[in-house]
Protein backbone atom coordinates (compact mmCIF):
# COMPACT_ATOMS: atom_id res chain seq x y z
CA UNK A 1 0.00 0.00 0.00
CA UNK A 2 0.74 3.60 -0.86
CA UNK A 3 0.51 6.45 2.31
CA UNK A 4 0.06 9.50 1.16
CA UNK A 5 -0.24 12.56 3.31
CA UNK A 6 -1.95 15.44 0.95
CA UNK A 7 -0.03 17.97 2.76
CA UNK A 8 3.30 16.18 1.12
CA UNK A 9 2.19 16.49 -2.38
CA UNK A 10 0.72 18.97 -4.65
CA UNK A 11 -2.89 19.87 -4.47
CA UNK A 12 -3.12 18.62 -8.13
CA UNK A 13 -1.41 15.34 -7.04
CA UNK A 14 -3.73 14.62 -4.42
CA UNK A 15 -7.05 15.81 -6.37
CA UNK A 16 -6.29 13.50 -9.12
CA UNK A 17 -6.02 10.17 -6.38
CA UNK A 18 -8.94 11.65 -4.62
CA UNK A 19 -10.74 11.65 -8.10
CA UNK A 20 -9.04 8.45 -9.30
CA UNK A 21 -10.44 6.12 -6.72
CA UNK A 22 -13.37 8.07 -5.26
CA UNK A 23 -15.37 6.90 -8.62
CA UNK A 24 -17.48 6.43 -10.24
CA UNK A 25 -19.52 9.81 -9.02
CA UNK A 26 -22.62 11.38 -10.63
CA UNK A 27 -22.88 14.29 -12.09
CA UNK A 28 -24.64 17.44 -11.27
CA UNK A 29 -25.65 19.07 -14.45
CA UNK A 30 -26.07 22.50 -12.91
CA UNK A 31 -28.18 25.22 -14.46
CA UNK A 32 -27.93 29.00 -12.60
CA UNK A 33 -28.55 32.85 -13.91
CA UNK A 34 -26.96 35.97 -12.66
CA UNK A 35 -29.13 39.05 -11.81
CA UNK A 36 -28.87 40.28 -14.99
CA UNK A 37 -30.35 37.24 -16.55
CA UNK A 38 -27.20 35.80 -18.58
CA UNK A 39 -27.25 31.77 -18.24
CA UNK A 40 -24.70 29.32 -16.85
CA UNK A 41 -24.70 25.77 -17.65
CA UNK A 42 -22.02 23.58 -15.84
CA UNK A 43 -21.31 20.01 -14.61
CA UNK A 44 -19.91 18.69 -11.34
CA UNK A 45 -19.06 15.68 -10.08
CA UNK A 46 -18.90 16.03 -6.09
CA UNK A 47 -22.46 16.05 -5.63
CA UNK A 48 -24.89 13.92 -4.65
CA UNK A 49 -28.43 13.72 -2.69
CA UNK A 50 -28.54 14.01 1.31
CA UNK A 51 -31.88 14.09 2.45
CA UNK A 52 -35.46 12.67 1.11
CA UNK A 53 -37.20 14.91 3.72
CA UNK A 54 -36.82 18.07 3.01
CA UNK A 55 -35.33 16.82 -0.59
CA UNK A 56 -31.76 18.10 0.17
CA UNK A 57 -28.85 17.98 -3.05
CA UNK A 58 -25.70 19.04 -2.41
CA UNK A 59 -22.67 19.56 -4.89
CA UNK A 60 -19.50 21.33 -4.73
CA UNK A 61 -18.37 24.14 -6.97
CA UNK A 62 -14.48 24.17 -6.37
CA UNK A 63 -11.31 27.06 -6.79
CA UNK A 64 -9.82 25.96 -9.29
CA UNK A 65 -6.39 24.54 -8.50
CA UNK A 66 -4.24 26.26 -11.33
CA UNK A 67 -5.13 30.34 -10.23
CA UNK A 68 -7.88 30.07 -7.67
CA UNK A 69 -10.32 31.52 -9.40
CA UNK A 70 -14.27 30.78 -8.90
CA UNK A 71 -16.62 28.82 -11.04
CA UNK A 72 -19.30 31.46 -12.36
CA UNK A 73 -21.73 28.50 -11.26
CA UNK A 74 -20.91 30.15 -7.87
CA UNK A 75 -20.89 33.55 -8.50
CA UNK A 76 -24.53 33.13 -10.17
CA UNK A 77 -25.61 31.31 -7.04
CA UNK A 78 -24.97 33.92 -4.51
CA UNK A 79 -26.77 36.46 -6.88
CA UNK A 80 -29.78 34.18 -7.64
CA UNK A 81 -29.67 31.24 -4.94
CA UNK A 82 -31.33 29.12 -7.52
CA UNK A 83 -30.42 26.57 -9.44
CA UNK A 84 -31.42 23.55 -11.58
CA UNK A 85 -29.60 19.92 -11.52
CA UNK A 86 -29.91 18.22 -14.27
CA UNK A 87 -28.88 14.54 -14.54
CA UNK A 88 -26.78 13.13 -17.44
CA UNK A 89 -27.12 10.25 -19.14
CA UNK A 90 -25.29 8.81 -22.06
CA UNK A 91 -27.27 10.53 -24.93
CA UNK A 92 -26.15 13.76 -23.47
CA UNK A 93 -22.71 12.95 -22.03
CA UNK A 94 -20.63 14.54 -24.77
CA UNK A 95 -22.27 17.83 -24.72
CA UNK A 96 -22.23 18.15 -20.85
CA UNK A 97 -18.51 17.62 -21.43
CA UNK A 98 -18.25 20.60 -23.84
CA UNK A 99 -19.95 22.65 -21.31
CA UNK A 100 -17.08 22.15 -19.08
CA UNK A 101 -15.08 24.67 -21.10
CA UNK A 102 -14.21 28.36 -19.30
CA UNK A 103 -16.11 30.46 -21.82
CA UNK A 104 -16.45 33.51 -20.33
CA UNK A 105 -19.15 35.28 -18.13
CA UNK A 106 -21.91 35.53 -20.17
CA UNK A 107 -21.37 32.74 -23.01
CA UNK A 108 -24.19 30.98 -22.69
CA UNK A 109 -23.44 26.60 -22.54
CA UNK A 110 -26.79 26.01 -23.51
CA UNK A 111 -25.57 27.59 -26.89
CA UNK A 112 -22.15 26.34 -27.16
CA UNK A 113 -23.59 22.70 -26.30
CA UNK A 114 -26.60 22.75 -28.41
CA UNK A 115 -28.63 22.09 -25.75
CA UNK A 116 -32.31 23.51 -25.39
CA UNK A 117 -33.23 25.72 -22.69
CA UNK A 118 -36.42 24.95 -21.00
CA UNK A 119 -38.41 27.65 -18.75
CA UNK A 120 -38.70 26.15 -14.66
CA UNK A 121 -41.58 26.80 -13.10
CA UNK A 122 -40.59 27.90 -9.31
CA UNK A 123 -36.94 28.84 -10.54
CA UNK A 124 -35.42 31.26 -12.43
CA UNK A 125 -32.52 29.56 -14.11
CA UNK A 126 -34.28 27.70 -17.36
CA UNK A 127 -33.48 23.39 -17.40
CA UNK A 128 -32.12 20.91 -19.83
CA UNK A 129 -34.19 19.56 -22.27
CA UNK A 130 -32.51 16.74 -23.07
CA UNK A 131 -31.96 15.69 -19.40
CA UNK A 132 -33.78 12.57 -18.49
CA UNK A 133 -34.52 14.20 -15.10
CA UNK A 134 -34.13 17.95 -13.81
CA UNK A 135 -34.81 19.06 -10.06
CA UNK A 136 -35.62 22.79 -9.14
CA UNK A 137 -34.01 24.01 -6.58
CA UNK A 138 -33.36 27.10 -3.72
CA UNK A 139 -30.18 27.54 -2.82
CA UNK A 140 -30.22 27.14 1.28
CA UNK A 141 -26.50 27.34 2.39
CA UNK A 142 -22.98 27.48 0.44
CA UNK A 143 -20.12 26.77 3.02
CA UNK A 144 -16.78 28.12 2.23
CA UNK A 145 -14.04 25.12 2.87
CA UNK A 146 -11.00 27.08 2.26
CA UNK A 147 -9.66 30.17 0.29
CA UNK A 148 -6.98 27.98 -1.96
CA UNK A 149 -7.00 26.66 -5.23
CA UNK A 150 -8.75 23.40 -4.81
CA UNK A 151 -11.02 24.61 -2.17
CA UNK A 152 -14.62 23.88 -2.30
CA UNK A 153 -18.03 25.50 -1.73
CA UNK A 154 -20.56 23.21 -0.15
CA UNK A 155 -23.86 24.04 -1.83
CA UNK A 156 -27.19 22.95 0.02
CA UNK A 157 -30.12 22.90 -2.71
CA UNK A 158 -33.33 22.11 -1.78
CA UNK A 159 -35.76 20.80 -4.64
CA UNK A 160 -38.68 22.20 -4.56
CA UNK A 161 -39.76 20.96 -8.13
CA UNK A 162 -39.04 17.81 -10.31
CA UNK A 163 -38.83 16.52 -13.64
CA UNK A 164 -38.84 13.06 -15.25
CA UNK A 165 -39.06 11.55 -18.73
CA UNK A 166 -42.10 9.24 -18.72
CA UNK A 167 -39.10 7.48 -20.91
CA UNK A 168 -37.22 6.41 -18.43
CA UNK A 169 -40.04 4.35 -16.37
CA UNK A 170 -40.93 0.81 -16.55
CA UNK A 171 -44.08 -1.02 -16.37
CA UNK A 172 -44.35 -1.05 -12.87
CA UNK A 173 -44.13 2.81 -12.22
CA UNK A 174 -40.21 2.52 -11.39
CA UNK A 175 -36.78 3.79 -12.83
CA UNK A 176 -35.12 1.43 -15.44
CA UNK A 177 -31.78 1.76 -14.83
CA UNK A 178 -31.29 0.62 -18.41
CA UNK A 179 -33.28 3.28 -19.65
CA UNK A 180 -32.33 6.11 -18.15
CA UNK A 181 -28.41 5.38 -19.00
CA UNK A 182 -26.36 6.73 -16.71
CA UNK A 183 -23.05 7.77 -16.54
CA UNK A 184 -20.47 8.27 -13.76
CA UNK A 185 -17.37 10.64 -13.71
CA UNK A 186 -14.18 8.32 -12.70
CA UNK A 187 -10.58 9.88 -12.99
CA UNK A 188 -8.77 11.82 -15.39
CA UNK A 189 -10.98 11.73 -18.68
CA UNK A 190 -12.57 8.92 -18.11
CA UNK A 191 -16.63 8.25 -17.11
CA UNK A 192 -18.32 4.88 -16.88
CA UNK A 193 -21.88 3.86 -18.60
CA UNK A 194 -24.07 2.44 -16.29
CA UNK A 195 -25.93 0.14 -18.33
CA UNK A 196 -25.30 -3.13 -19.91
CA UNK A 197 -23.07 -5.83 -18.12
CA UNK A 198 -21.82 -3.12 -16.19
CA UNK A 199 -25.49 -2.85 -14.08
CA UNK A 200 -26.37 -5.96 -11.38
CA UNK A 201 -28.69 -6.52 -8.35
CA UNK A 202 -27.72 -7.32 -5.03
CA UNK A 203 -30.29 -8.08 -2.39
CA UNK A 204 -30.92 -5.45 0.19
CA UNK A 205 -29.64 -6.99 3.62
CA UNK A 206 -32.41 -5.05 5.58
CA UNK A 207 -35.09 -7.07 3.61
CA UNK A 208 -34.08 -10.10 6.18
CA UNK A 209 -31.88 -10.97 9.11
CA UNK A 210 -28.04 -12.26 7.19
CA UNK A 211 -26.55 -14.76 9.21
CA UNK A 212 -23.65 -12.81 8.21
CA UNK A 213 -20.37 -14.25 6.77
CA UNK A 214 -19.01 -14.97 10.45
CA UNK A 215 -21.65 -17.66 10.98
CA UNK A 216 -20.40 -19.28 7.58
CA UNK A 217 -18.26 -22.75 8.95
CA UNK A 218 -14.69 -22.27 8.89
CA UNK A 219 -13.99 -24.99 5.57
CA UNK A 220 -16.34 -22.89 3.66
CA UNK A 221 -15.54 -19.19 4.96
CA UNK A 222 -11.29 -19.99 4.31
CA UNK A 223 -11.83 -21.16 0.72
CA UNK A 224 -9.61 -21.00 -1.73
CA UNK A 225 -12.33 -20.74 -4.54
CA UNK A 226 -15.06 -18.67 -3.32
CA UNK A 227 -14.64 -14.97 -2.97
CA UNK A 228 -15.22 -12.25 -1.14
CA UNK A 229 -18.60 -11.06 -2.23
CA UNK A 230 -19.34 -15.18 -2.90
CA UNK A 231 -19.36 -14.89 0.99
CA UNK A 232 -21.37 -11.55 1.60
CA UNK A 233 -24.36 -13.55 -0.62
CA UNK A 234 -23.81 -16.61 1.78
CA UNK A 235 -24.16 -14.57 4.52
CA UNK A 236 -27.23 -12.80 3.09
CA UNK A 237 -29.80 -15.11 3.95
CA UNK A 238 -31.47 -16.05 7.52
CA UNK A 239 -31.44 -19.52 7.17
CA UNK A 240 -29.55 -22.51 6.22
CA UNK A 241 -31.20 -25.08 3.77
CA UNK A 242 -33.44 -27.52 5.11
CA UNK A 243 -32.19 -31.57 5.46
CA UNK A 244 -34.44 -32.63 2.95
CA UNK A 245 -33.22 -29.72 0.59
CA UNK A 246 -29.82 -31.29 1.03
CA UNK A 247 -30.58 -34.41 0.48
CA UNK A 248 -32.41 -33.75 -2.97
CA UNK A 249 -29.27 -31.93 -4.04
CA UNK A 250 -27.13 -35.03 -3.41
CA UNK A 251 -29.51 -36.75 -5.31
CA UNK A 252 -28.93 -34.22 -8.51
CA UNK A 253 -27.75 -36.27 -11.05
CA UNK A 254 -24.87 -33.29 -11.83
CA UNK A 255 -23.62 -33.82 -7.94
CA UNK A 256 -24.01 -37.65 -8.06
CA UNK A 257 -21.62 -37.80 -11.54
CA UNK A 258 -19.40 -35.06 -9.12
CA UNK A 259 -18.97 -37.16 -6.34
CA UNK A 260 -18.56 -40.49 -7.96
CA UNK A 261 -15.79 -38.96 -10.12
CA UNK A 262 -14.07 -37.64 -6.83
CA UNK A 263 -14.55 -41.13 -5.70
CA UNK A 264 -10.97 -42.02 -5.70
CA UNK A 265 -9.59 -38.34 -5.00
CA UNK A 266 -11.48 -37.38 -2.03
CA UNK A 267 -8.68 -34.27 -0.97
CA UNK A 268 -10.35 -32.26 -4.19
CA UNK A 269 -13.90 -33.28 -4.01
CA UNK A 270 -14.28 -30.06 -1.56
CA UNK A 271 -12.83 -27.83 -4.06
CA UNK A 272 -15.08 -29.12 -6.82
CA UNK A 273 -18.23 -28.70 -4.54
CA UNK A 274 -16.63 -25.25 -3.75
CA UNK A 275 -16.43 -24.61 -7.85
CA UNK A 276 -20.23 -25.75 -8.37
CA UNK A 277 -21.30 -23.16 -5.61
CA UNK A 278 -19.89 -20.88 -7.05
CA UNK A 279 -21.41 -21.31 -10.29
CA UNK A 280 -24.89 -21.04 -8.44
CA UNK A 281 -23.96 -17.93 -7.15
CA UNK A 282 -22.87 -15.99 -10.21
CA UNK A 283 -26.51 -16.76 -11.12
CA UNK A 284 -27.91 -15.98 -7.66
CA UNK A 285 -28.86 -19.51 -6.78
CA UNK A 286 -27.95 -18.82 -3.54
CA UNK A 287 -30.44 -21.65 -1.59
CA UNK A 288 -28.79 -24.27 -4.24
CA UNK A 289 -25.07 -22.70 -3.54
CA UNK A 290 -25.51 -23.58 0.29
CA UNK A 291 -27.10 -27.11 -0.70
CA UNK A 292 -23.67 -27.93 -2.51
CA UNK A 293 -21.55 -26.47 -0.07
CA UNK A 294 -23.36 -28.46 2.83
CA UNK A 295 -22.60 -32.09 0.89
CA UNK A 296 -19.34 -31.76 2.54
CA UNK A 297 -20.14 -30.82 6.11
Amino acid sequence: MRTVNPKEVSVGRFHYLMLGTVAPRPIAFASTIDSEGNVNLSPYSFFNCFSANPPIMVFSPARRVRDNTMKHTLDNMREVPEVVINIVNFPIVEQMSLSSTEYPKGVNEFTKAGLTEIASTNVKPPRVKESPASFECKVKDIIELGQEGGAGHLVICEVVLAHFSDGIFDEDDKIDPFKIDLVGRMGGDWYTRANGDSLFEIAKPLRTMGMGVDAIPEAIRFSTILSGNDLGKLGNVEALPTVAEIEKMREDKEMQELILRMKHHPESLQDHLHIAAKLRLAENRVNEAWAILLLEI
